[in-house]
């Protein structure tokens, strides 16, 4: 029975994996989005996670015949970060730019961060 119980983890940290990259990937896209149909530019998304979701596949023989123990990783949110500022950018040609000002408002989306995820992203898929 450890197998199932293997497999199953595997497959449910593939999975979580593949949504962080998926998530990086849209943030990455859009690291210069200014105006989204919500107003105001892109907000950088984040992706939660935690342990254990009865609702896995051989989740309950798990349980029954060894004692419980962890069934996997679960995505609990793909949340907005509403925590890191946004960037204020001078650009009086901007379309978006405030007109008094010349300030773009530009999204709180940090190259290198995001590219730091999707390399852990990516390690821990191979290590899935």
């Amino acid at each position: 029975m450890g197998l199932i119980r293997a497999m199953a983890n595997t497959a449910s940290g593939l999975t979580a994996q593949r949504v962080r990259m998926d998530t990086v990937s849209s943030n990455v896209a859009n690291l210069d989005t200014t105006n989204t149909p919500e107003g105001g530019p892109y907000h950088r998304k984040v992706v939660r996670f935690s342990s254990g979701d009865p609702a896995l596949p051989f989740s309950g023989i798990v349980r029954k015949f060894m004692g419980g123990g962890s069934t996997g990783v679960v995505l609990t949110q793909v949340g907005v970060d509403n925590e890191t500022p946004t960037r204020m950018v001078s650009d009086p040609s901007h379309p978006d730019a405030d007109p008094d000002t010349g300030l773009v408002e530009m999204p709180n989306v940090d190259l290198v961060q995001e590219m730091t995820d999707l390399t852990s992203a990516n390690r821990s898929y191979q290590a899935n």
